[in-house]
């Protein structure tokens, strides 16, 4: 797999190269920070380019109905037998998720990762310490 630097991409994408740098920093643009640089694999680049060009990078793949969708970086994996543990940093709490672990795999979490939890539920459950029931 060839990579590419921030100029490159830009060229391809016809954007401008802090667009760019924008685009991979919001995780809307597959790329790789190393140190100061943004790389990105050429090959992914020139996939959104495969129907829409530039468009297919902020345009989202599908909507759905869930509002409640927590943006976070992933704090920890891990796995153990079919099932992986994902944790998530939401601010100054943790979201703990069980998701298969060929999805962990395919989605790529790892330390660091950039993720986001979509909550939808028909029911909340609260308590509070110490209280007897």
């Amino acid at each position: 797999m060839k990579t590419i630097d921030v100029q490159e991409a830009a060229a391809l994408l016809h954007m401008s190269p802090k667009r760019v740098q924008s685009l991979a920093r919001e995780g809307k643009l597959p790329a790789v920070r190393l140190g100061r640089r943004w790389l990105f694999h050429r090959d992914r680049i020139e996939a959104l380019l495969g129907g829409k060009g530039p468009l297919a990078v902020t345009t989202p793949p599908f909507a759905i109905s869930a509002r409640n969708r927590l943006r976070g970086v992933v704090e920890s994996v891990r796995v153990d037998g079919l099932m992986a543990e994902v944790v998530l940093r939401i601010g100054d709490q943790s979201l703990v998720a069980l998701i298969t672990r060929s999805s962990a795999e395919r989605l790529g979490f790892a330390p660091g990762a950039e993720a986001f939890a979509v909550i939808k539920s028909t029911e909340v459950i609260v308590g509070r310490e110490g209280v007897d029931a």
